[in-house]
């Protein structure tokens, strides 16, 4: 072949090319010494390093635990779509990473978390289908505890677990749980929907921007409790009429797996909450009061067959003008009047003493929240004989 083209060529011209071609290889061989030489040698058993590396545990993993309506039939893929389900794990090491799907419901919304790490919260809005978040990075090396929480309601998708990657999971507390457990129900006021305008004011970008469950006015309460909670709700939502174009009420949906669709039903053994709260009304306005008050019985009725011991604790609207927090005061009494006459004395009211309205769409901040957590905990620690 050299031959060829040293004959087409001509012998100078052959012998600068080849020339150049040995220098070519000549520079390569010596470049792969140099680096072979400046490589770092395998790390043995016996070498100290700064972290080790992340090991892969899957979302089925007894280390995490979870609380709220999920779907496990695929346990190493669970998925929820309610807004505040959420999941608490410990690990050691200096960083730690968690993988999660997002529905990505018609490609364009995005679900909202929130990562609190050690007691220190911050929300973040996800951005592609799969996302591998690192939730740590150059912590200290010891015990961290981590809760990731769906911010955005279920009208936004579902999110799936896909794993978690640290250095070691730690097994859970001896006592796996708080002390109590609260579930509310209700509409855009308890998903902390329009409540957070700390990245994106009211009026920009899209709806679930300003969504915030984990400091809406449930998981703040239970907080306040040392309570675990649940969020039963759905931007939107009425007892007997929604708003919206909303074509589902609380009746329908409240023993679903996920309470914007009449789809999977909900296993009630899984939780029996010591207080549940029903926050509706906000989306109803003004109706007739003895079919409102009928409708109300009539849920009360059903919520109650799945939980005989809860306490059930009815509040009007924190957001409502003058003339609905009437009406609901009215309806309220009415309702707990009907019921304890039927002999179940475990069910109270609350009426808020203020207006919560600063925030997008009339609804309360995630400030406000704060406030409507702390006027209701006196209440439920009185009712309930609970300590601070």
């Amino acid at each position: 072949m050299f031959l060829l083209i040293k004959e087409k060529i001509g012998s100078n011209k052959f012998i600068n090319i080849l020339s150049i071609v040995l220098s070519i290889f000549l520079m390569a061989a010596i470049n792969q010494v140099k680096g072979e030489s400046n490589k770092i040698p395998a790390i043995t058993s016996n070498q100290e390093i700064s972290e080790s590396p992340l090991k892969f545990f899957k979302a089925s993993d007894s280390a995490i635990r979870y609380i709220g309506r999920i779907d496990f039939s695929k346990p190493d893929l669970p998925r929820f779509w309610n807004p505040g389900v959420y999941l608490s794990l410990y690990f050691e090491g200096s960083t730690c990473k968690i993988i999660l799907e997002d529905q990505m419901q018609y490609g364009v919304q995005h679900n909202y978390i929130e990562i609190v790490l050690d007691g220190q919260a911050r929300r973040i809005r996800l951005e592609q289908k799969t996302d591998t978040i690192t939730v740590a990075d150059g912590v200290s090396k010891g015990k961290h505890h981590l809760i990731i929480c769906k911010d955005t309601e279920s009208n936004i998708g579902y999110i799936s677990v896909a794993g978690v990657l640290c250095s070691e999971l730690l097994p859970q507390p001896e006592k796996n749980g708080k002390k109590h457990l609260i579930e509310c129900f209700g509409d855009s006021i308890t998903c902390g929907a329009s409540s957070d305008l700390s990245d994106v004011p009211c009026g920009k970008g899209r709806w679930e921007d300003q969504h915030n469950c984990y400091m809406s006015y449930g998981p703040r309460l239970a907080r306040m409790l040392d309570a675990d909670w649940i969020i039963s709700a759905v931007s939107g939502i009425g007892l007997m009429h929604s708003c919206c174009n909303l074509n589902i009420i609380m009746p329908q949906v409240y023993d679903k797996l996920a309470l914007s669709q009449d789809s999977i039903d909900w296993d009630f053994d899984k939780y029996q909450p010591d207080v549940a709260t029903i926050c509706l009304g906000q989306n109803d306005g003004i109706q007739d009061l003895d079919t409102f008050c009928t409708r109300y019985v009539d849920f009360v009725c059903k919520l109650r067959k799945h939980y005989p011991k809860t306490t059930l604790v009815l509040l009007t609207s924190p957001m409502a003008d003058t003339q609905l927090t009437a009406f609901l005061q009215k309806a309220l009494v009415k309702v707990q009047s009907s019921i304890r006459a039927m002999g179940d004395q475990n069910i109270y009211y609350y009426f808020f003493k203020n207006r919560y309205s600063q925030g997008c769409d009339s609804h309360p901040t995630i400030q406000e929240h704060e406030k409507i957590a702390a006027e209701l905990l006196p209440y439920i620690q009185k009712i309930k004989h609970w300590n601070s």
